[in-house]
């Protein structure tokens, strides 16, 4: 609670908007989510864009952005790939990569001939048995367990699918081993996002579809969080953290005006 009365009283310098579910479900626009983002961009706010996705690679998913009409920059988009790769980088491992082939460009440079780390993403394809077994028996030799993030599911056209998160589990469960998690919740990934804002977590806000990773990671590292009803929502989701979110709002466009009328 005291983070979120702290917060309160901080004027609101910067946005951390979640992608997928949030402004987008695959290649569907969230409606009115466009024109939303226009809104917030006319407000003297920095805005960064914070997602777990690992299903392709930066250029890929600002290129998919681009086309449905969203007027993003490269360099606002901070993804979990990034944060995995910089821990890549820092602890100097050559990877074994479960991760989907279209996330693969964001790893270009790094060595994975004969891995001792595993890093998991989503990779339906490779989820199988012989794979897993690889990752786990390099896991056993003592190999680090990286999770790009441990989402439990998210949101298709379709419907819900599993994330990378049972999988991570699996792995811990057959090992003793723990994973070291990169992406949304951890409060290292979200005071990254902020980095170079000059902004201070008290003055930031973050608007995501899911309750744990998007706005328990962010209220946990002390900024409000505001729960969309889109993406891979379910009802009574805002019971599921402590503290409840500062705001549960319909979608985006209404958490934009909450905070061009509330929060400036």
């Amino acid at each position: 609670m005291p983070a979120r009365r702290m917060a309160a009283r901080r004027a609101l310098k910067t946005v951390l908007v979640d992608l997928s579910g949030t402004l987008h479900v695959e290649d569907s626009a969230v409606p009115g989510a466009q024109e939303a983002l226009k809104r917030l961009r006319s407000a003297p706010v920095t805005i960064r864009f914070v997602t777990n996705t690992t299903k392709e690679c930066k250029r890929d998913l600002l290129e998919r952005l681009t086309k449905l009409g969203f007027d993003i920059a490269e360099n606002e988009i901070f993804t979990s790939l990034t944060a995995a790769r910089n821990l890549l980088e820092q602890q100097q491992v050559r990877p074994l990569l479960l991760v989907d082939d279209k996330a693969l460009p964001d790893f270009t440079g790094i060595a994975t001939d004969d891995p001792n780390a595993v890093v998991v993403g989503l990779a339906p394809e490779h989820f199988h048995y012989e794979m897993m077994n690889r990752a786990f028996r390099l896991i056993l030799d003592g190999a680090p367990l990286i999770a790009i993030h441990k989402a439990r599911y998210f949101k298709k056209k379709d419907g819900l699918a599993l994330g990378p998160g049972p999988f991570v589990a699996g792995l811990e469960y057959a090992t003793d081993a723990k994973a070291t998690v990169v992406g949304k919740p951890e409060k290292t990934f979200f005071l990254e996002a902020l980095r170079g804002t000059g902004c201070a977590p008290e003055e930031a806000v973050m608007i995501g579809d899911d309750c744990r990773d998007d706005v328990g990671g962010a209220q946990n590292t002390g900024m409000r969080g505001i729960l969309v009803r889109t993406g891979k929502y379910r009802p009574a989701d805002e019971d599921k953290i402590n503290p409840a979110p500062y705001l549960t709002c319909e979608n985006f466009p209404e958490a934009v005006e909450h905070i061009l009328e509330r929060l400036l």
